[in-house]
């Protein structure tokens, strides 16, 4: 297929050409029914179909073990931040937290609101250009949960390493941004979720994927719709699914099955990612890389030109040449290349070739 711009928005993000095609044929007229799926009722036969594949494929893609939950719920991965600490918080009790930036400290902010936080270590006195390193003493093994996440997409840097404390501590990700992007051990976490809008499909909903002893966790009076054990107890159709995310999701995860699965997209994207550096650190200054560079994430990469001035003109070029979504963050500025699991190898080339050629005339 053509590729005639290439979109590299942080969030909501591109998604496979291949899949929006596929949606684009069958959104008026899904398998032959001259109805569209966002018209069905998700009591039918044919969304039984779409929904039971979204979570095979999500099981089959991360090696889900069979008693793990796998959630569909509506709201994104910010109604997750109050979701999660609502149900695994205790009013008696304290969560621990790793801040990273803009996302974490959001997730931060709510569980506050619900109960004890611990910020066990956070990257805000370097500007949150590195990973910080927390100290094994300070974990505390009575703590409900431990919360980090994973891809921090303001600032592109990203854990490499997860943190790995046993079973003292249930570990506890948000993976919204680089989920699928790579091949993890499931069962090292107590808790994954993810918005779909990066790597999964549009954004509205999360994917939660629960170890069994968390699900019925609940140390509050909660509306149904806010625990866990719900979506458990009722397959995910409880209520009304967002049924349109969940059948982009399908089709998402279907085609990364078709790519070979999730460690064949993990060493395109490790290509993506190193040639992009690559440009960046040989331009001798001209281009400088936000993060420090053990700890540079693979889905956002996060730069800065000489000058404000030369920041938007690159930006203004590049969409000139079909290369759209490419200013930093508000908070930070600069030059953000998201290059999720959708942006084909292709798209990094074409930003590098733009790179190598907008130096040349504006040294």
């Amino acid at each position: 297929m053509l590729h005639k711009v290439f979109n590299f928005c942080a969030g909501p993000a591109a998604m496979p050409r291949e899949v929006m095609y596929k949606a684009q044929q069958e959104f008026r007229n899904y398998q032959g029914t001259q109805v569209s799926l966002l018209e069905m009722s998700h009591r039918s036969n044919l969304f039984d179909e779409v929904i039971k594949k979204a979570e095979a494929n999500v099981r089959f893609l991360m090696d889900i073990p069979d008693d793990y939950g796998v959630f569909f719920i509506q709201g994104g991965a910010s109604f997750q931040f109050a979701m999660l600490a609502m149900n695994l918080l205790p009013p008696i009790g304290k969560a621990d937290y790793i801040d990273t930036g803009r996302w974490s400290q959001k997730a931060i902010e709510q569980a506050e609101l619900i109960g004890k936080v611990n910020v066990i270590a956070s990257g805000k006195d370097v500007g949150y250009t590195a990973i910080p390193e927390v100290d094994d003493m300070i974990i505390d093994p009575g703590a409900a949960y431990l919360h980090f996440t994973s891809n921090n997409t303001v600032y592109g840097t990203q854990f490499h390493e997860f943190p790995d404390y046993g079973n003292n501590v249930p570990l506890v990700c948000d993976m919204s941004s680089d989920i699928m992007s790579r091949e993890v051990d499931v069962e090292k976490f107590a808790m994954i979720y993810a918005g779909l809008q990066k790597n999964l499909g549009p954004s509205g909903m999360s994917l939660v994927i629960m170890r069994p002893d968390m699900i019925e966790k609940s140390y509050r009076v909660l509306p149904d719709l806010l625990k866990y054990s719900t979506y458990d107890h009722n397959h995910n159709l409880y209520n009304t699914p967002n049924s349109f995310a969940v059948y982009m999701l399908s089709l998402v995860t279907e085609w990364i099955r078709e790519q070979g699965g999730v460690g064949i997209v993990e060493r395109i994207n490790d290509v993506k990612s190193e040639i992009l550096y690559e440009e960046i650190d040989k331009s001798e200054g001209f281009y400088n890389g936000f993060a420090f560079a053990p700890d540079r994430s693979r889905m956002n990469v996060c730069f800065n030109l000489p000058t404000q001035e030369l920041n938007q003109k690159f930006i203004s070029e590049a969409a000139e040449k079909g290369m759209v979504g490419l200013a930093g963050h508000r908070s930070v500025g600069g030059i953000r290349a998201s290059i999720y699991n959708a942006m084909p190898l292709k798209g990094v080339s074409r930003l590098i070739d733009f790179m190598s050629e907008f130096k040349k005339h504006n040294s």
